[in-house]
């Protein structure tokens, strides 16, 4: 277990892997990816039970945890790295050919720690689902977790997986939606309001949970309430406020940054934002 200061330079280390991996092939997806990073840090090193030593596809007795919104792959990858599923110098091949570590996660390749090919947005939680059946089958009793995006909730087949969640009393299942409020052409109030998402997962028979997903003592807190709350015959959601480009001052709140590099001097103003922590890949 790592301490709330610990888990903090971790995350501000892999922020710096995500500008760094982006602007060096001029594409990908920094925001959001900048604003899970304490979240996906937490869940890895406090909390998901899993070994990076002997991944296993089928997630057998371990925590299995689904990345629905895949284009935010650089955060995923640096935590994968940092937590010991493969090399932290492999960051550096994010996006070039024959590259492990495409833009959009993908299995065939072998990647430890990815357990479905995801980025077609919609898809993660259905598949959360499955994997959570097959636990209860198996007599498994570790837990599943998937993360979506507030903008992919735009995606019919998520509520289709959230009825069938609660219709299977899915209860060893945890989704997680990144509230950022903005996807790539702009604010979701502007773009496709979602109305209020509250009222909409209890509506669907959901345990509903909050949290401020950019500080670390909340965050750890909430997957804790989420994790008690699991065993009680439904599934458990958590919306998790964020801000897209948390870290980087002129990325914060600005949807330019879903899907766009920094240029050179952009990048050099955001590493002197971002302390070295851990050493640069």
């Amino acid at each position: 277990m790592k301490s709330t200061l610990e888990l903090s330079k971790i995350a501000t280390q892999v922020r710096r892997d995500i500008v760094r991996m982006t602007h060096a092939v001029q594409s990908g997806h920094p925001g959001g990816s900048l604003g899970c990073a304490d979240l996906l840090v937490t869940l890895y090193f406090n909390v998901l039970k899993h070994d990076p030593k002997h991944f296993d596809m089928q997630g057998k007795n371990q925590s299995m945890f689904f990345l629905s919104n895949g284009h935010i792959s650089p955060v995923w990858y640096s935590v994968l790295a940092h937590s010991g599923y493969f090399e932290v110098s492999e960051l550096a091949t994010f996006r070039k050919l024959n590259t492990r570590l495409q833009g959009h996660p993908t299995t065939h390749d072998h990647l430890p720690g990815v357990h479905i090919a995801s980025g077609s947005l919609g898809q993660g939680l259905s598949a959360a689902c499955g994997a959570a059946l097959t636990k209860r089958m198996n007599g498994d009793k570790e837990l599943v977790y998937c993360l979506c995006g507030d903008g992919e909730l735009q995606e019919g087949q998520v509520w289709e997986a959230a009825m069938f969640g609660v219709a299977h009393r899915i209860d060893n299942l945890i989704a997680m939606i990144d509230c950022n409020g903005l996807q790539i052409d702009g604010p979701l109030d502007k773009v496709l309001p979602g109305g209020d998402l509250h009222k909409k997962w209890e509506a669907f028979g959901w345990e509903v949970l909050t949290m401020d997903g950019n500080n670390i003592d909340e965050t750890l807190s909430v997957l804790e309430k989420a994790k008690n709350a699991c065993g009680n015959n439904k599934p458990v959601v958590i919306l998790m406020k964020t801000i897209m480009g948390k870290g980087v001052d002129f990325m914060e709140n600005n949807h330019k940054w879903h899907g766009s590099a920094p240029s050179d001097e952009q990048l050099k103003t955001a590493l002197a934002q971002l302390e070295e922590t851990l050493g640069d890949y």
